[in-house]
């Protein structure tokens, strides 16, 4: 086998690695469309919205109500995330995919948590107001 089939394979046990793993995170973490989000928010005042964005990107827009810890600062020894301890966090980023990987590490630590499916971006298509 040549250096460049090896590389070949190597970068492409990567890519089926990460395509499984997303796959599995997707389905052992609650996935909320803005819909049922907007809807859950009105009934239910526990559900706390965590914005794991950049604060950068924080500052440009962010849903009304939500609280601020970018994904890298999400860790058990974060004192801001220990009361909500006993509260559903819905993570959410721009599209998705930062906020799954939130909502993967806060069920680690303990936490009941879920993802806003598509993120921000999908939240101001679907015109929800908070």
């Amino acid at each position: 086998m040549t250096t460049e089939q090896i590389f070949f394979y190597a970068i492409l046990t990567l890519i089926i690695v990460y395509i499984i793993r997303k796959v599995y995170l997707f389905r052992t973490i609650k996935q909320y469309s803005p819909i049922e989000l907007a809807n859950k928010l009105k009934k239910d005042n526990s559900i706390i919205l965590l914005d794991v964005r950049t604060p950068l990107e924080r500052k440009q827009e962010y849903i009304k109500g939500s609280f601020h810890i970018p994904l890298y600062e999400i860790d058990k020894e974060n004192k801001e995330l220990l009361k909500f301890k006993d509260k559903e966090i819905v993570c959410y980023c721009r599209t998705g995919n930062r906020s799954l990987k939130a909502a993967s590490k806060l069920r680690k630590l303990g936490f009941n948590s879920a993802n806003l499916s598509g993120g921000i971006i999908r939240w101001n298509l679907a015109k929800v107001k908070r």
